[in-house]
């Protein structure tokens, strides 16, 4: 069966799995598929910093028209290493290096002794992929792995890390308080949801830290440091995964110093400053927009009541 493997990007889990069971039935044309990819994943990038390169601030820049825009951005890169710019090739001829000739119309012949057979084409293939795939992984994720949690590990220590991570921001969060009127315990609840209790903070390449806690982008009017990771947003109740870029900042004081001027500054958020009701707080981030994820509010509201909120001096 043949798998149309340019219908969907591989940065799309589905398409990623149909990459690789293509590499199980038809080796020659999944080699062609992983060439693609990475020259769609290329011009996706290079899409990407020619946007970033026009003035924005117009009246129709928002975070809902920028997802729209890296959506679109990702199907053309998609249809334009369907065309081809060469890179493909190239990339093609060196994974084909040492194997039988890969444009051949038809399936690939047998193999002779000595030479190298279909079957091990496919051993040394599979490899191949999972490693481009692993690195895309590891380039594009929006934070690093959770550590794997020791067997003996218990509620206890989970609730410990959790206070931690509270007592570490508040003094961060109570300046962001007096400048909004956002209770300090919102601040942190919101900081915990984006960040995974500080355990998934968005980091680069290199897995330098960006002190992001709130999931900012970085988007045109943005001056400062970004880095580019691998992000989830829903549109209309669909998810997708996008590559955006996010603020960089040099502490957490700097992130909550930002998230306190970007809640001030945008009308959006107006209803929230001084706002003392942890529901009505969470609902109106999302009704505001502030995520894409349908269950934003509940997941917001669930850590505002949560045990390791309880067990705060902040409850």
């Amino acid at each position: 069966m043949q798998l149309n493997l340019n219908a969907s990007l591989a940065l799309d889990s589905r398409g990623l799995e149909a990459l690789k069971m293509q590499a199980r039935q038809d080796p020659q044309a999944a080699l062609k598929g992983v060439s693609q990819q990475f020259e769609a994943v290329f011009l996706q990038t290079l899409l990407k910093s020619m946007r970033q390169a026009l003035p924005g601030g117009g009246l129709l820049d928002s975070d809902q028209t920028r997802t729209y825009v890296s959506m679109l951005d990702q199907q053309m890169a998609q249809s334009l290493s369907a065309k081809g710019i060469g890179l493909a090739d190239v990339m093609l001829r060196q994974l084909a290096h040492g194997q039988a000739p890969l444009d051949r119309v038809g399936p690939m012949p047998e193999a002779q002794p000595g030479e190298p057979g279909a079957a091990s084409f496919e051993t040394s293939l599979l490899p191949l992929v999972s490693k481009w795939l692993q690195f895309k992984a590891e380039v594009s994720t929006q934070a690093p792995m959770a550590p794997v949690v020791p067997a003996g590990a218990t509620a206890k220590a989970a609730a410990d890390r959790g206070q931690d991570f509270l007592k570490r921001m508040e003094e961060h969060a109570i300046q962001a308080s007096q400048a909004t009127g956002i209770p300090v315990k919102f601040l942190l609840g919101q900081a915990a949801l984006e960040s995974g209790w500080g355990k998934h903070e968005i980091r680069g390449a290199d897995n330098s830290p960006s002190h992001n806690l709130f999931g900012v982008k970085a988007g045109r009017g943005w001056k400062g440091a970004g880095i580019d990771v691998m992000t989830t947003e829903y549109v209309d109740g669909v998810e997708h995964k996008l590559v955006q870029k996010f603020r960089a900042y040099g502490s957490y004081a700097e992130a909550f110093q930002d998230y306190a001027r970007l809640m001030k500054a945008n009308k959006r958020y107006a209803g929230l400053l001084g706002q003392t009701d942890g529901v009505a707080f969470a609902q109106g981030l999302q009704r505001a927009g502030y995520a894409t994820d349908p269950n934003y509010a509940d997941k917001l509201i669930q850590i505002l009541n949560g045990s390791r909120m309880r067990q705060s001096l902040l409850a």
